[in-house]
């Protein structure tokens, strides 16, 4: 559900800014809301992300669907990661900083990255279709190991916001016989419950003394019901990962925006995974807001990336 600038925050409520991507030409979507910093202004401010090799690739399942394939030659830890943007289910491209930035950052310090596009929940499209497609990336990621330096057991998935919360779904469909586990899953300000849980006090504080907020509490459910298509389907376990028996994962990394209403779900959802014996790590980056790894520059999205990098390469030792 990573905050989009300019147009998302214009609209008066989700369902107007889902209209607006259905309806506006590429162009004005591309005016309005605008993509961040690109390669050039990345390697510009950060040298050694010029290193790293950038392939685009294509992987086949309901469609062909585009992936980007970030990695270093000679430089690999034995980690690699595949990896989903946000985007409230509707938007984000390979391009944007959270896509682009995390894949140059991570391969320039020795995990690759396949950072995966997926059909967002637009014109009739609803879950399990992006689910389904970031579980076929998983399985080419598994199939090409060697492609991203690492071999299969070395895999990780994770994402951001809407990303994350599709990594948190195939994780358990993996789980219950997809395919292989990943050696770790990543959630990043993930969206894990269908209903935001309560808010912690500290939480509510800095929600409350937060200005312009993205998404607010009250956008949530319908950004949640726009994903599912049906009420019903707010209940499967694969489309909100909280419901349903948590238990049988790998060890998971949850990160989270400090003034952030989606805060709340990946604290309650570490919760629930420690009761259920799976080994987790929850933290929250102090100062940041929802979508921070989208603001490139910045000491909050500087710092979570050292974080999910200290991660990964624990994992490797």
């Amino acid at each position: 559900m990573t905050a989009e600038t300019g147009a998302e925050r214009n609209q008066s409520s989700f369902a107007g800014y889902v209209r607006f991507l259905e309806t506006a030409s590429p162009e004005v979507v591309a005016e309005r809301i605008p993509r961040g910093p690109d390669t050039a202004a990345l390697t510009a401010h950060y040298p050694e992300l010029g290193r790293v090799e950038v392939h685009d690739v294509t992987v086949d399942g309901a469609g062909r669907m585009p992936a980007r394939l970030y990695r270093e030659p000679g430089h690999a830890t034995g980690s690699a990661l595949v990896w989903a943007h946000g985007g409230a289910f509707v938007g984000g491209d390979l391009d944007m900083p959270e896509a682009n930035w995390v894949g140059l950052t991570l391969a320039s310090r020795g995990v690759p990255v396949l950072s995966v596009e997926y059909r967002k929940c637009l014109r009739g499209v609803h879950f399990p279709a992006p689910s389904d497609d970031l579980l076929t990336a998983w399985s080419w990621a598994v199939e090409h190991a060697g492609e991203l330096q690492a071999e299969s057991a070395g895999l990780h998935l994770g994402g951001a916001s809407a990303g994350g919360n599709l990594a948190a779904g195939v994780t358990k469909r993996l789980r219950d016989g997809a395919g292989p586990l990943p050696a770790s899953l990543l959630l990043v300000y993930a969206v894990l419950h269908a209903r935001l849980p309560p808010a912690s006090a500290d939480l509510r504080a800095k929600t409350e003394a937060g200005q312009d907020l993205f998404p607010t509490a009250d956008m949530a459910p319908e950004i949640n019901l726009n994903f599912t298509g049906t009420t019903a389907a707010l209940a499967d376990p694969y489309a909100f990962p909280a419901n349903g028996d948590v238990a049988g994962q790998p060890p998971v990394y949850v990160l989270n925006s400090d003034a952030d209403f989606l805060r709340a779900s990946g604290e309650a959802y570490a919760a629930q995974l420690a009761a259920a014996s799976v080994p987790v790590r929850v933290e929250f980056e102090p100062g940041s807001r929802h979508g921070h790894l989208n603001e490139p520059f910045t000491v909050a999205g500087e710092r979570s990336l050292d974080r999910m990098t200290a991660w990964l390469a624990a994992a490797a030792a």
